[in-house]
């Protein structure tokens, strides 16, 4: 455990160096790293990591690669511009564990932009939050990997082991932006992800699958509309059937812990819709997105089977679906669940290091969410843990995070390194 007095000169190196920091943060959320446009600010994170001297590993991900790895997401659009970027710290002499920093680059898309106070990727500090998408989810978090070694190097500091700090595409969609790290040969004996997690240790994490389907029907004039059959009415009850599905599924909780105590730990979401040609015409086509959750352990071809079936029986009792049945395709997240256990040493670490940092214990919580972590805990036998900042209003307008909250979390993750990893002098 770290004497009192290098705890606090840790602290006041992250507090010293804050306003770089919140800059570093303010400069990654001007690039609009949305999927397929993150390579920019990937660039950016290099210049970045090379400035700190880290050794930086950029490649593009190649889907052939590690689409025959588990947890490999399947995906439907080019990988044209889908670059990962490491940076590698190798001690002098390796004396303390190593550890991967995990976060990711991209970002939702903005939708509307008169529903934004401000451009969402003209970033404006405002009460103590800094506003701006990805801000919170999760450039703040990314910028503090960098910032907490940062503030061990202007004490004179480096880890004592290896350190390799990951800046990952597709952790919105599919997770394969870390899955190619893991196909790369990155591994380490514990990986901390800073996402936003209000200020809190990530204890469980749902899965997640994305699903299209896709609902025909038949043209005719609106003027004979009893002839045809409308697509896109159609659909809506399909949808309905759908959420009957996720209240069944919620139903049973109580045979997933830790969700039994979680009031509604299942959300599906119709998330995108699109359909017909032309208002005078009953649609014939109808497409619409849907997001789902599933429990840790809850198999995802047992999952499908399910949705499938709900998506069955409902198509029965339309006329015209009875005999077209509608087409489900799978595209994007194909996300097991991820409970952390047997992770007490870095646990035990993290939790002293949030003590000292906010000066109350660290408390644990059951995400309806998932992130990245699953990769390392499911597939690499590596503890994962997500701890991260206090932020508002994530995938919507006026996104912002806490930056005292940030300040803490970047404290409490030096804490952390300089624990885990050990020190040598620079």
């Amino acid at each position: 455990m770290l004497d009192t007095e290098l705890t606090t000169r840790i602290m006041k190196a992250v507090d010293s160096g804050f306003d770089d920091q919140t800059a570093l943060t303010a400069e990654l959320v001007k690039f609009p790293s949305v999927r397929g446009a993150e390579h920019t600010a990937q660039d950016f994170v290099a210049a970045a990591m090379r400035e700190r001297g880290l050794a930086v590993d950029r490649w593009r991900i190649d889907i052939d690669a590690i689409r025959h790895m588990p947890g490999f997401s399947p995906v439907h659009i080019g990988y044209d511009n889908a670059f990962n970027v490491v940076g590698s710290h190798r001690p002098a002499t390796a004396k303390g564990r190593s550890l991967i920093l995990n976060g990711h680059i991209d970002v939702v898309p903005v939708g509307p932009l008169d529903m934004w106070t401000t451009p969402p990727f003209e970033p404006r500090i405002e009460g103590g939050w800094f506003y701006g998408r990805g801000g919170g989810d999760m450039k703040a978090g990314l910028a503090a990997c960098l910032a907490s070694l940062d503030a061990l190097k202007r004490l004179g500091y480096r880890p004592a082991a290896d350190v390799v700090v990951q800046s990952v595409v597709e952790e919105e969609c599919t997770g394969n932006g870390a899955l190619a790290c893991l196909q790369r040969g990155y591994r380490a004996e514990a990986v901390l992800i800073p996402e936003p997690m209000w200020n809190q240790l990530i204890r469980a994490q749902v899965g997640v699958l994305w699903f299209q389907v896709h609902v025909r029907g038949v043209p005719v004039h609106v003027r004979e509309a009893r002839a045809g059959a409308n697509a896109i009415e159609a659909a809506y009850g399909l949808m309905e059937a759908l959420h009957g599905l996720e209240e069944r599924w919620n139903a049973r909780r109580s045979d997933y812990p830790p969700y039994g105590a979680v009031e509604h730990p299942i959300n599906l979401n119709i998330g995108k819709i699109a359909g017909g040609d032309w208002p005078s015409s009953v649609p014939a086509w109808c497409v619409f997105d849907v997001r789902v959750a599933i429990y840790p352990g809850q198999a995802i071809a047992e999952a499908k089977s399910e949705i499938e079936a709900t998506i069955r029986d409902a198509a029965r009792a339309n006329r015209f679906l009875a005999n077209n049945p509608p087409e489900i395709v799978y595209h994007g997240f194909e996300a097991e669940g991820y409970v952390l256990r047997g992770a007490e040493a870095p646990e035990k670490v993290l939790r002293e290091a949030h003590r000292a940092a906010f000066g109350t214990p660290l408390q644990d919580i059951a995400t309806t969410g998932t992130t990245d972590a699953r990769f390392f805990g499911l597939y690499a036998d590596t503890p994962a843990l997500v701890y991260g900042p206090n932020a508002d209003a994530i995938h919507g307008f006026d996104e912002r995070v806490e930056l005292d909250s940030v300040r803490r979390c970047t404290q409490a993750m030096a804490l952390y390194i300089a624990e885990w990893c050990g020190l040598e002098k620079v």
